[in-house]
C-alpha cells in the first residue's frame, strides 16, 4: 500500500495526501502539530507536505528529520514550484496563441 500511495503522490499529490489523512491514522498528526499547516500544505505545496511527513515519521528517529529527509523535502519543494511555474508559463503561451 505505501508503494501505491508513493507512486500516486507523483501523479496527484493532493489525492495521495487525502488518502494518507483518511487511512493513515495519526501519521500526519505525528509530524505536524497544527491542522492549519496541513491545510496550507494541502492547498499550496502538497508534495512538500508529503515529503516532510514521510521524513519526520519514517526516515529517522521519531520527531527528527535526518539530512536525507531534508534533501527529500528540498527536492519536493523544487518539484512543487516547478509544477506551479510550468502551469503558469503554459497558460501564458496558450493566451498569447489565442490573442493572435
Amino acid at each position: 500500500m505505501p508503494l501505491v500511495v508513493g507512486c500516486l503522490a507523483i501523479v496527484s499529490p493532493r489525492f495521495a495526501l487525502f488518502l494518507v489523512w483518511l487511512f493513515g491514522g495519526d501519521y500526519l498528526a505525528r509530524a505536524v502539530d497544527s491542522g492549519g499547516w496541513l491545510l496550507l500544505g494541502f492547498l499550496f505545496m502538497p508534495l512538500t507536505t508529503l515529503a516532510f511527513v514521510y521524513s519526520m515519521n519514517s526516515l529517522g528517529a521519531p520527531g527528527q528529520v535526518p539530512p536525507l529527509g531534508w534533501v527529500l523535502v528540498i527536492v519536493a519543494i523544487l518539484l512543487d514550484l516547478g509544477l506551479v511555474g510550468s502551469g503558469h508559463s503554459s497558460a501564458r503561451r496558450h493566451l498569447n496563441r489565442n490573442s493572435e
